[in-house]
């Protein structure tokens, strides 16, 4: 059984609960006082990706960080055949639960990588509950499959190894997935000795459940699949939060796609720019990333 450790040294001030979200639980990192911000991770991290930047947005918030459904230590259901236990808007509606469950209707979201996505459906299945919303370094999913050339395929090769029906995937991964994972993170990361060592052993701790691994295979499959389905039947459906859009300019996002234009068609109001970093700014440009976030989250 996998341990669940606490790093109070890496995120002072915050305390670790699981919520119940219904069906399962969600592993979450609670702390600060303020207006609720809810910050969701990519793959293949787990909440401890904002560990650079949670304890300064306590300052001024409430900030729950969570681990998605199949990640870390939250609850990791077995995949289904139309792959709606990781669809989006079941791992949507996860989050909806967690912050309704800690007394939160409506909040701010800050996602990163499949987290953005989540936010992504959350912000149209319950607009209600959003109140601004920023996502870093992804253009809409629709967008990024519809755009497949040759680049995108090489340099995210993953979008289409993990949708690979079951148990394909998963068998290879589980031959070394120490290495998989690290070549993952080394690849998308552009800013030398930007990730804390212990950040990574938590990476790898949880990417070793072979139920972590069956997860992630889920979640990609669901976006190639029931997700791309949802995002169809919503015809002209906009995001109706304000939204922040940041992306790595050494990153493969901001180096194939016109991030902000992907979004326009997406929501109704839209800015960002770029930072000066790879794939995941939280953990590579910390500060950059609390600049731009700084007014952005004000109360409008």
């Amino acid at each position: 059984m996998n341990l669940r450790p606490e790093y109070p040294d890496l995120m002072p001030g915050f305390r670790w609960q699981d919520v119940d979200a219904g069906d399962l639980h969600i592993r979450a990192a609670i702390g600060g006082r303020g207006p609720p911000l809810l910050l969701l991770h990519g793959h293949p991290q787990t909440h401890l990706t904002w560990h650079k930047v949670a304890p300064e947005l306590a300052k001024r918030f409430t900030v729950v960080a969570t681990d998605l459904r199949g990640y870390g230590d939250s609850g990791k259901p077995a995949g289904d055949a139309a792959h709606r236990n990781y669809a989006k808007r079941t791992m949507a509606a996860d989050q909806v639960a967690v912050m309704k469950s800690l007394g939160f209707d409506r909040f701010a979201v800050v996602a990163h990588d499949r987290g953005a996505r989540v936010a992504h459906r959350m912000a149209l299945d319950h607009p209600d509950r959003i109140r601004r919303l920023v996502l870093l370094d992804i253009a809409p999913t629709a967008t990024m499959y519809a755009e497949t050339n040759r680049a995108f395929a090489t340099r995210y090769f993953w979008w289409f190894f993990l949708i690979q029906p079951f148990d394909l995937p998963e068998r290879l991964i589980a031959a070394d997935p120490d290495f998989f994972l690290d070549r993952h993170i080394a690849g998308q990361t552009k800013i030398a000795n930007s990730l804390d060592p212990r950040v990574l052993a938590e990476y790898r701790r949880c990417y070793r459940d072979p139920a972590t691994r069956h997860a992630i295979c889920e979640d990609y499959r669901a976006a190639a699949s029931i997700d791309l389905e949802h995002d169809a039947a919503d015809g002209d459906c906009r995001i109706e939060a304000p939204l922040l859009v940041l992306w790595g300019e050494l990153g493969t996002v901001g180096a194939l796609f016109d991030v902000l234009e992907t979004w326009r068609t997406k929501a109704r109001h839209v800015e960002g720019h770029a930072i000066a970093c790879g794939h995941s700014p939280q953990e590579e440009a910390p500060d950059a990333l609390l600049s731009a976030l700084d007014d952005f989250l004000r109360e409008s």
